[in-house]
């Protein structure tokens, strides 16, 4: 009789089977988390936690958020997977979806599975669009783990161990809203420069309207393609549903992934049709892209963001969080700062042993970016009392005193 069929020998210590079974690449929390409802989390202990990581921004709709679970429940019955070759309804009923809600001009979409893949993409389309091969991308940008995406991202400690089968040859890297830099930087046999609206990784450092602009005119000027990274800002997160409609610029270019299923892996580059046209056709692939279940939960996902209009939820949620996290007495913080519910904290020492605290002592989930940042990306479902729980959480870790209640907190929707 084997494992699976008695149920004696199934192992129960979930936590040590993944810890010994996974590839290791992964710092292991403590816990196993078995259940999430818009931005709750609980684990295998029944312990409740208030989530601000949000699975890296892609919970934006809420943990099983009812609507994507109906949608993915009703298509699994149907078809689950499809080949792109041959045309599916809900593939179609997708890309419309999508498209209606993208910058003018972003009319053609090439889907994949996951963010990095959509960087992957983006490279491949700009080299065939523009006869070129080089790249220009930011310092403290992120742009994926795979090698062709791992050359776009500057933080050395994630290229280093993988030397030469990195091809840094052909980027070059300037400093995020240095214009003079930037203008340096972009010579004849430039492709594309590749930016995101606000770093995350980087420290939650959101581009200024002035510098997103001058790149647009630049770029357009030398016939070079501006792709901008909207993995983590897209789909409502920064109070808009793309972080690029802030500054009014429309990229040649969005790469697209986490929160656009509600939680179902997905990825897409957006681009116009120029762009889009200068692919031979067999050029780029994928197996599982726009298979019908993703696009399922897409068309859910997207639905319920227009129609709760999921980016005023961000913006007002998260100037409120913002203005109690800087209501906290604290010589330890430096400076708060982000856009909608992509927060930020800049501490003055390392943000590791707070973040640890507020998940064992508080239950409140957070994440880091940069040694020094704790990043706050909560479901946009977040509830206002939520986040006055994580704001006095973060102010009791760091020892500050109960911060002042927000006295602007009238007439603003609470649930």
């Amino acid at each position: 009789m084997t494992a699976t069929e008695n149920p004696q020998t199934q192992p129960t210590d979930w936590l040590e089977v993944e810890q010994r079974l996974d590839s290791g690449v992964y710092s292991k929390h403590q816990v196993v988390m078995v259940r999430g409802k818009n931005a709750t989390v609980w684990d295998s202990t029944g312990r409740e936690y208030i989530d601000c990581v949000g699975g890296y921004g892609v919970a934006n709709v809420g943990h099983s958020n009812p609507e994507v679970v109906r949608a993915i429940q009703e298509q699994a019955e149907q078809l689950i997977v499809m080949p792109q070759t041959l045309p599916n309804d809900k593939r179609a009923e997708f890309l419309q979806e999508l498209v209606s809600v993208l910058p003018d001009g972003l009319n053609r979409v090439f889907l994949c599975n996951s963010g990095t893949e959509a960087m992957e993409a983006a490279k491949k389309f700009a080299i065939t669009a523009t006869g070129r091969t080089r790249f220009v991308s930011m310092k403290r940008g992120f742009s994926g783990r795979t090698l062709g995406a791992l050359a776009f991202t500057w933080e050395p400690k994630y290229r280093e161990p993988f030397g030469a089968a990195v091809d840094n040859e052909h980027v070059s890297f300037v400093s995020y809203g240095n214009l003079d830099e930037l203008r340096a930087a972009l010579t004849d046999d430039v492709a594309a420069v590749i930016m995101e609206p606000v770093q995350g990784e980087g420290g939650v450092r959101p581009g200024t309207v002035e510098f997103l602009q001058a790149a647009r005119e630049l770029t357009r000027e030398r016939g070079i393609l501006l792709i901008l990274d909207e993995i983590q800002t897209g789909f409502c997160r920064t109070g808009k549903m793309f972080a690029c409609e802030h500054s009014g610029v429309v990229p040649d270019a969005m790469t697209l992934a986490k929160a656009m299923a509600g939680g179902v892996p997905i990825g897409a580059l957006a681009m116009t049709r120029d762009v889009a046209d200068k692919m031979p056709a067999g050029g780029h692939g994928t197996t599982f892209g726009g298979n019908p279940l993703a696009m399922a939960a897409g068309v859910a996902a997207i639905g319920f963001m227009k129609r709760e209009r999921l980016w005023e939820q961000a913006q007002q949620k998260g100037e409120y969080f913002m203005r109690r996290l800087r209501s906290i007495q604290s010589s330890k913080i430096r400076e708060v700062r982000g856009l909608g519910l992509m927060i930020g904290v800049e501490l003055k020492e390392k943000s590791a042993p707070y973040i640890h605290a507020l998940e064992h002592e508080e239950g409140v989930l957070a994440l880091q970016a940069t040694p020094l940042v704790v990043r706050f990306l909560p479901p946009l479902t977040i509830s206002y009392e939520q986040i006055d729980g994580a704001v006095e959480a973060f102010a009791r870790v760091l020892g500050a005193p109960h911060p002042e209640a927000d006295t602007l907190k009238e007439g603003i929707q609470t649930e």
